[in-house]
């Protein structure tokens, strides 16, 4: 479906004003005012942030009484158990804290719920388990905080309950003895974007500081605090959440520790990937290389095996998860390959996908663990708010779903707005998961696409693209690109700056690349200029392309490649068009 491009307007006195107030070159100055930075003190921050520019974890909201609690638990030698999230947010919190705890000789155990057995969060016939094993203490990461009936079992239980976690509040909060949350009512945390690695890993921290007696922990503490730096970075870019304010200190400072000093999983790991061979590590090697191994293995119920890898001193062990973990991300890719082609062609028979005010699609062979990424694909290259459904094979139990929306869209009121005919629904505006009786999915998909087609404006059935600034091919030069490149950390709220220019031509014919050939490698020329472009994802636009005999527009992402210790300026090309 056809995209809408809006370019950010270009202001000359502005960029002037802030070129010369934070001392930074022209290029850059126009990027970070596309990003609502104007003023030359917060860009110099921006593009400058130090470590020290975390806040000491007694500012984020109920942290040190958690920490209090865990080391008393501690010194109690009471049994202590992590429950933790099977993604890689969850996987990379468990790791820290489990670490952490370890490291000062606790008791302590990681309880990861099945993704399809059980769901998401605490669970009764969990917290049962956990009581029979004899656990005194559960201590939740990126999960818990909506869990207020599951709270209270865990205490009829004789289990007492902190809670870490960043997920949206609930009206009401579980009782527990202590909720470590950003955005915890009453309190005044200047940023709520934290993911849940990154709030256990200030909880961590908290815990040294315990038991170091004071702020400066011990050079041992010290040094495992910097390794999970590395771990809150994955956990970080993997949830895609803001990439602003600390979340872009800890990307920073944890990409470097990741390679300097990672834990013996993650040097297993990033040998399997070939990533040692790269001379840094940057932020896209953690959400399309490192983060999908990782959810790879929690997608397909082994998310234990994950925390295994993060948390193992044994390098032997390490290489085999390691190597069996690109296997799984193999055959999870697979699965993704065959449920898309079986969903498009379904949504083909409710008529033209491209114009559907929404999709809801279910299959019994679908695999519950990868719907969700199907579903985001299918939002995004239909523009519309896709559902898709895992139904049980034997039609007897609920089908699970999966649900990926588009902007101005909220999925949260829309399945709120159809609970009458689901069994159970949670999420957020974006993303959303739920369950459904083999019964009411006919008239779940009937409420759902009409509450769609009421609240989804056309203009808003276009995809949009917000382009930074044009730029022509002969602007980008290895050294106006590297400071592009100065934006980085890329992500969510800081994504990697997006430029269009026209009159460009083909130079030859578009080529497929990758294993199943669904990437687009091809030549532009630009009033003689040539520039090799990629468009991951883009292979179906070979045959559309190799048609066109003229000028186009293309939007695009300049990057700088290096290959055999030969660095070259090439573009990701997002969108286009023909003049």
């Amino acid at each position: 479906m056809p995209k809408h491009w809006r370019i950010a307007p270009f202001d000359a006195h502005a960029v002037s004003a802030l070129q010369q107030g934070a001392g930074i070159p022209p290029v850059v100055a126009q990027l970070l005012l596309s990003r609502g930075i104007s003023d030359p003190e917060v860009a110099k921050r921006f593009l400058d942030p130090k470590l020290t520019g975390l806040r000491d974890p007694a500012e984020l909201p109920g942290a040190t009484q958690a920490a209090t609690i865990i080391f008393a638990a501690i010194r109690a030698k009471e049994k202590i158990t992590i429950y933790g999230d099977y993604d890689a947010d969850g996987m990379t919190a468990t790791a820290i804290l489990w670490r952490c705890l370890k490291l000062l000789h606790a008791d302590v155990d990681y309880y990861i719920p099945n993704r399809i057995d059980e769901g998401y969060s605490l669970n009764d016939e969990a917290l049962q388990k956990i009581a029979a094993a004899g656990t005194k203490l559960v201590v939740t990461v990126d999960c818990g905080v909506a869990s207020v009936a599951e709270a209270r079992l865990a205490r009829e239980l004789g289990l007492r309950l902190v809670i870490t976690d960043h997920h949206q509040l609930a009206e009401l909060l579980p009782i527990a003895e202590a909720i470590v949350h950003p955005a915890l009512p009453g309190s005044n945390y200047p940023f709520d974007g934290l993911c849940g690695a990154a709030v256990a890993f200030k909880v961590a921290w908290a815990v040294c500081q315990c038991a170091s007696e004071g702020q400066k922990v011990s050079e041992r503490l010290r040094n495992f605090l910097l390794q999970a730096v590395g771990l809150a970075a994955i956990g970080t870019v993997a949830d895609m959440v803001p990439m602003v304010d600390e979340n872009r200190i800890l990307v920073r400072y944890g990409l470097g520790c990741l390679k300097s000093q990672p834990t013996v999983g993650i040097a297993a790991l990033l040998q399997s990937t070939k990533l040692t061979e790269k001379r840094q590590l940057e932020g896209d090697d953690l959400g399309f290389t490192i983060g999908p191994r990782l959810n790879a293995a929690g997608r397909l119920g082994q998310a234990e095996l994950a925390i295994e890898l993060l948390t193992t001193e044994n390098p032997q062990r390490a290489d085999t998860i390691a190597h069996y973990m690109e296997e799984l991300n193999l055959q999870r890719q697979t699965l993704e390959r065959s449920m898309a082609r079986e969903a498009l062609k379904q949504a083909r028979t409710f008529g033209d996908p491209d114009l559907a005010s929404a999709l809801v699609l279910a299959d019994h062979e679908w695999h519950p663990g990868v719907i969700g990424i199907v579903a985001g694909r299918l939002a995004e290259k239909h523009a519309c708010p896709v559902v898709m459904i895992a139904n049980d094979p034997l039609g007897v139990k609920s089908g699970i779903g999966s649900a990926r929306s588009v902007p101005g869209f909220n999925l949260h009121e829309a399945l709120a707005d159809c609970g009458h005919l689901l069994e159970s629904h949670g999420g957020h505006a974006a993303a959303a998961g739920l369950r459904v009786a083999p019964d009411k999915l006919t008239a779940f998909r009937r409420a759902f696409c009409q509450l769609a087609a009421e609240r989804i404006n056309n203009p808003q059935r276009h995809g949009e693209l917000l382009v930074d600034a044009e730029a022509s091919l002969q602007m980008l030069t290895h050294q106006t690109v590297s400071q592009i490149e100065s934006l980085a950390p890329f992500g969510n709220g800081n994504s990697r700056p997006l430029l269009c220019a026209s009159e460009v031509r083909l130079s030859g014919a578009p080529k497929r690349m990758g294993a199943t050939g669904k990437h687009l490698s091809m030549m532009f020329d630009q009033y003689g200029v040539k520039m090799r472009a990629v468009a991951f994802g883009g292979g179906d636009w070979e045959e559309e392309l190799a048609r066109i005999d003229g000028p186009m527009s293309i939007a695009f992402r300049p990057v700088i490649n290096t290959f055999r210790g030969r660095s070259t300026v090439e573009i990701h090309l997002a969108d286009w068009r023909v003049d």
